[in-house]
């Protein structure tokens, strides 16, 4: 029996993916938790490039039982530069866990009303007006646009801003940005038919033979059957597992395992968390297919798997970092 949620990807109205709705969701602007402790800039740079990373998407998993996490978001970042998507390497993405009580200074006690609401996060924190992190930096004309760095302000200035600076500065989505929709979730039920691993890779080995491995456009068994090798048995349970939902996003398990795309890499040793020092534990992964979703053709991305700390420790900072692994099909 499977304990794994399925998450697949839904349009949803402006109102949905606002923070005090506590959505899981892809693209757009993060929907922070806390709004008083938000990521450092310079923390939410790509090692790489050192520009900064754009918001990817946002899991809510809170501790149901633990007080100290009734509200709890996963917060994962990725870098737009194609240049900096190298294989099998996690330098380009950074994930950040935020943890709330129940009562705290944001977010009423009792669950949020099905509707919008009079919600403004300037009550606490300066936002980036390009991509909705921290900003700490104000345009010199009008100032009132804020920005998370240099830029991120000369280019939203390209995108628009220089035309109505004088107007007082006005938000907007900007091309930047992954598009937005919410995440919904539904238990995975398991397909227990059995499948010929060597006869899967023979018709792999045809279609190669034929030239049609390398035409598709969406994630489908096809396009996921152009990445195997022979001797690579893991992406063949890959394929099977996901047979019937090949629109997965996300894979949620908390304490579970991961489902691999190839039979290496995989982490020597997931390091234990840097703010307790207990153990980090597999929470969720995203799947190749999110990246169909995002219209995304320029960053070439198998699975990314998140740990996070097995206590969700909350001393210290309320945006903790924790372990990524990115694993790229072969």
């Amino acid at each position: 029996m499977s304990h794994v949620e399925l998450g697949f990807s839904e349009e949803c109205e402006p109102w949905q993916v606002e923070s005090y709705q506590f959505p899981t969701k892809i693209g757009g602007k993060p929907a922070w938790l806390d709004f008083e402790n938000l990521p450092k800039p310079e923390n939410l740079q790509c090692e790489t490039c050192h520009e900064p990373l754009i918001f990817l998407c946002q899991i809510y998993a809170p501790y149901e039982h633990d007080e100290r996490n009734f509200h709890r978001t996963i917060f994962l970042f990725i870098c737009r530069n194609p240049e900096c998507c190298v294989k099998n390497s996690r330098n380009n993405v950074k994930a950040f866990r935020s943890s709330l009580p129940r009562r705290n200074k944001f977010y009423s006690f009792e669950p949020p009303p099905d509707h919008s609401l009079d919600f403004s996060p300037s009550k606490w924190v300066s936002l980036c007006d390009l991509c909705g992190c921290l900003g700490e930096k104000k345009c010199g004309k009008c100032k009132k646009a804020t920005y998370c760095s240099r830029d991120h302000q000369v280019l939203d200035w390209k995108q628009g801003h220089k035309s109505d600076c004088e107007k007082g500065g006005t938000p907007r989505i900007s091309s930047k940005l992954f598009p937005e929709s919410i995440i919904v979730t539904e238990p995975e039920e398991i397909d227990e038919k059995s499948v010929d691993e060597s006869e899967e890779v023979e018709k792999f080995n045809q279609l190669e033979r034929e030239g049609k491995t390398g035409t598709m456009s969406d994630v489908s068994d096809k396009e996921l059957e152009k990445y195997v090798c022979d001797s690579d048995k893991a992406f063949i349970r890959f394929k099977k597992r996901i047979g019937d939902n090949n629109d997965q996003i996300l894979r949620y398990e908390r304490g579970g395992e991961p489902l691999w795309i190839a039979s290496d890499p995989k982490p020597d040793k997931v390091p234990n968390c840097e703010y307790c020092g207990n153990p980090r534990q597999y929470e969720f992964q995203i799947m190749p297919q999110l990246f169909f979703v995002l219209h995304e053709n320029d960053l070439d991305v198998g699975i990314i798997i998140v740990y996070t700390c097995k206590e969700s420790c909350v001393a210290g900072d309320n945006y903790k970092k924790e372990f990524v692994f990115k694993q790229d099909v072969k």
